[in-house]
């Protein structure tokens, strides 16, 4: 989604600050009802040696095997894939790729333009809704999951539990979005648990801010549509008896993104409504600040620490929800835009989550590096995008428009936090590799996965189709060119190939695809059960740079290990040209591994060929040679 944000600060509506009910003391205790599904008993943690690897899916478009694609076309038309789409077959395949976890993206109920009122749901208005299929970041129904992705929508909950346990018989774990800045502007839950109340129910809509209401309001106005750009039309200009240009919200609510305004802007994020976690309108906070020590202590204080204490409703109503889905048997969550909730409210929810499954895994979206380490240590997240730090410097070497040295300091830079930045190279808001707009070229991201995946402890994530070179070509409605869009009922032409009629075979990809594919599942695969990969560090680019060889800043040098494994890793990020050098290994390395001098065997881990290593006088040498976007991934034999 855009990521246009109007943060809460002092404006005209900094005098509603004192306005509002008097807060209500709620136990901290979940409801009965959401505690029946809680279990403490959870499912084994996946067997590797390395590092996580998480496989993002946008689960309606994983297993469609649709290829009409037609702009703004109905799920008749251009086709869904479902929960069952996810078949042995289809695992089996994910988990070659070397996954631990699947982020199944898009799976509680969001707002969408079908008919489902045969199960009693209603319908959503065309004018609130971006696309046909709807963002899955408009979530309707927290305790539900979208009808779209269930052969019979009557059983939609039961289908999501089945794939739930074939994830887990292939032992991988299953990771779900939970978005809790924002909600569905129609926000109504048909599968709340009995006790549990809607967002906003019990609101005072009289006035703009009250610490227990779940959102803000516009008192006095009515919401106004967007005015759509000139480009635009609702549903592509189809008739349809709810694209009116209206929509009933009296008072109007805050938008997603902040703005305070009845009638929203189109790039707001005018589908969805901000949610209110007792941050008056001026800033600042109706709760219990979390104490500066606490980033130096470990969840169980954390819960302690809240234990008795007055929190806002909102904090209960995510705490009900998130406890209600590891019940079920989700490993973890992929917050969405976690800096724009209040860190003190995840030390809240993740102690919680964690004294139910100390195991949980919980990535956030942090876009601000500032707020980094306190969203790690404060908030408690085990995992935050390494987006506007590693990502931002790695794309611009994809595109020949940085050096390899920046990759070094920003390594350099998250040394104390690394662990806890995830690494990737596409997800469902970034542009796809292969398209024109990034690097045109899918095989421009192998030297920069080898460096993405082996350069630190923290976990990497690849996004599907990503490892068959997906450009995300068309424009699918809503959804534009160079993303894979989250918007649109529509078909993945590369993964496609892969997905192969149901096969899940791979039996349609060209050669090229085959081989890259091949390449990421060797790669992650190697990543999951290298030791080294949990171990140490050093960069061995400033010497290599300073050597007077012809490496340069197209090229990046690293090594790896631990008592049990050591590794070079070199990559080369010209697409034209190859490059051969001599690679300097420092002493101090050398004396670290405790190698004396001598010729000691390499064996590289990505294509199986050997080299050597010749250490004279206390400094190593190794003789590389590397094709266009080569790397090499060389262990020490010894």
């Amino acid at each position: 989604m855009n990521k246009k944000i109007i943060p809460l600060t002092a404006a005209t509506l900094a005098v509603l600050a004192a306005c509002g009910k008097a807060p209500t003391t709620e136990s901290v205790t979940a409801s009965p009802k959401v505690t029946e599904t809680i279990t403490t008993e959870q499912n084994s943690q996946p067997q590797y040696q390395g590092k996580a690897v998480v496989y993002q899916v946008f689960t309606r478009l994983f297993g469609n095997t649709n290829t009409t694609n037609k702009p703004w076309g109905t799920l008749e038309e251009n086709g869904v894939g479902k929960f069952n789409d996810f078949t042995d077959e289809a695992l089996q395949g994910i988990k070659a790729l070397g996954t631990t976890h699947i982020w199944y993206t898009g799976v509680p109920h969001h707002a969408l333009i079908r008919d489902y009122t045969a199960y009693g749901i209603s319908n959503d208005d065309p004018d609130v809704v971006k696309g046909r299929a709807g963002s899955p970041y408009a979530v309707k129904d927290y305790y539900s999951v979208s009808p779209d992705l269930a052969v019979d929508p009557a059983n939609r909950l039961q289908e999501f539990q089945a794939l739930i346990a074939r994830t887990h018989q292939h032992d991988m774990k299953v990771l779900i979005d939970i978005v809790p800045n924002h909600v569905a502007r129609a926000y109504h839950s048909l599968q709340r648990p009995e006790g549990v109340a809607d967002f906003g129910a019990n609101d005072d809509t009289s006035v703009a801010y009250a610490r227990d209401n779940n959102f803000y309001y516009v008192p006095g106005e009515a919401f106004q549509v967007p005015e759509w750009p000139a480009d635009y039309q609702v549903l592509g200009g189809e008739a349809h008896p709810l694209a009116d240009g209206k929509f009933a919200e009296n008072p109007a609510k805050w938008t997603g993104n902040g703005s305070r305004a009845a009638q929203p802007a189109f790039d707001d994020w005018y589908e969805t409504v901000k949610i209110n976690f007792g941050v008056q309108p001026d800033g600042s906070y109706d709760f219990d600040s979390l104490p500066a020590e606490y980033a130096e202590k470990d969840w169980q204080a954390h819960y302690q620490f809240w234990q008795g204490k007055n929190v806002p409703d909102t904090w209960i109503k995510f705490r009900d929800i998130t406890l209600y889905w590891t019940g079920m048997g989700v490993d973890g969550f992929r917050y969405d835009m976690a800096e724009m909730v209040p860190v003190e409210f995840w030390s809240y929810l993740n102690s919680h989550i964690k004294q139910v499954n100390p195991a949980a895994f919980l990535l956030a979206e942090v876009y601000q590096p500032h707020l980094y380490r306190d969203y790690i240590k404060l908030g408690l997240m085990d995992y935050l995008y390494d987006k506007v730090e590693f990502y931002d410097s790695l794309k611009l070497v994809m595109q020949g428009k940085g050096p390899t040295s920046e990759l070094v300091a920003t390594q350099q830079r998250m040394a104390d936090i690394e662990h806890h930045m995830l690494h990737f190279l596409e997800n469902h808001d970034e542009q796809r590799i292969a398209s024109p707009e990034f690097a045109g070229d899918a095989r421009k991201g192998m030297p920069a996965m080898v460096v993405s995946t082996l350069i630190s402890t923290s976990p990497t994530m690849l996004y599907f189709g990503q490892e068959v070179g997906e450009p995300g070509a068309a424009d699918a409605g809503f959804g534009k060119a160079s993303r894979t869009t989250i918007f649109d009922y529509w078909g993945v032409p590369h993964h496609q190939r892969w997905v192969n009629g149901g096969k899940f075979d791979g039996g349609a990809l060209t050669a090229e695809e085959q081989a890259l594919r091949q390449f990421y599942s060797t790669l992650l695969s190697f990543s999951r059960a290298a030791p080294a990969l949990n171990g140490g560090y050093t960069e061995l680019h400033s010497v290599n740079l300073a050597a007077g060889t012809a490496y340069s800043e197209q090229q990046l040098a690293f090594a790896r290990y631990s008592a049990e494994q050591q590794l070079i890793v070199v990559s080369h990020f010209n697409a034209e040209q190859g490059s051969e050098f001599a690679l300097t290994i420092p002493a101090e390395l050398i004396a670290k591994w405790q190698l004396a001098d001598g010729k000691y065997r390499l064996q590289d881990q990505l294509s199986g060929s050997s080299n050597e290593l010749i250490i004279a006088g206390g400094k190593g040498t190794i003789a590389i040679a590397l094709a266009p976007l080569g790397s090499v991934v060389y262990q020490l034999v010894r």
